[in-house]
C-alpha cells in the first residue's frame, strides 16, 4: 500500500481525486488513525452534491460518522491507478532483490528527480527493491524511480512527471509571454 506522506505529496502536486469503487483512503482527522477505508457501493458510496464531494458510510449505526468530505480525506492509489497516470511515460516496472548490501549504503540509494532519496529495505525489511521506469516524453534517456514498495516507486514516478510537467507549462508561459512582449515592441 502507498505510503502516506507519499500520497500527501501527490495531492500537493496537484493529483486530484475522483472517488470510485476500490478505491483505497484514510480520513485525515483525529481518531482515524491508521484505518485504511476502500470505497464501495455496499458500504462506502460517493455523493456528489453542489457543495462537494461526499463519502457516505452506509450501515454504519454503530459508529458516528454518517459522511466525510472527499476533501477531509487522502486517496492512496494502488500500483494499477498510479501505472495509469503515468500514462504514455511510462516503461516497465521491474523487482530487485539485493542481497549483498545493508541498507542505508549508497547501493541503496536513489535520488528521484523532483523528490527526496529514497531509501531500500525500509518498509519491507526483505531488501526486495522495486523500480518503475519512465521515458518523459520527447525525451531520449529513461529515468529510474527506486522504492522498497512498488506503489512507492510508481508514486516517486508520478511526482518527477507532473514536476516535469509543471515546469514545461511555466516554459511554455514564459516563452508565450516573450514572444508576445517582442510583437509589441515591433
Amino acid at each position: 500500500m502507498l505510503d502516506h506522506a507519499l500520497a500527501r505529496r501527490l495531492r500537493d502536486a496537484g493529483l486530484r481525486w475522483r472517488p470510485r469503487a476500490g478505491d483505497r483512503f484514510v480520513i485525515e482527522t483525529p481518531g482515524f488513525d491508521g484505518d485504511v477505508f476502500t470505497l464501495s457501493d455496499m458500504t462506502i458510496e460517493v455523493h456528489e452534491y453542489p457543495t462537494g464531494t461526499e463519502l457516505g458510510f452506509n450501515g454504519t449505526t454503530e459508529w458516528a460518522l454518517d459522511s466525510v468530505a472527499a476533501d477531509d480525506s487522502l486517496w492512496l492509489p494502488r500500483e494499477d491507478q498510479l501505472r495509469e497516470l503515468l500514462g504514455p511515460v511510462f516503461r516497465g516496472l521491474a523487482r530487485h532483490v539485493d542481497t549483498g548490501s545493508r541498507p542505508g549504503s549508497d547501493s541503496d540509494i536513489t535520488t528521484n528527480p523532483g523528490g527526496d532519496p529514497d531509501i531500500s529495505g525500509d518498509r519491507d525489511g526483505g531488501g526486495t527493491v522495486y523500480e518503475v521506469t519512465t521515458r518523459p516524453t520527447g525525451g531520449d534517456t529513461d529515468l529510474r524511480h527506486r522504492a522498497s514498495v512498488a506503489e512507492d516507486a510508481y508514486a516517486h514516478a508520478l511526482l518527477a512527471y507532473i514536476d516535469a510537467s509543471l515546469r514545461l507549462d511555466e516554459v511554455e508561459v514564459e516563452v508565450e509571454a516573450q514572444a508576445q512582449a517582442e510583437a509589441e515592441a515591433r
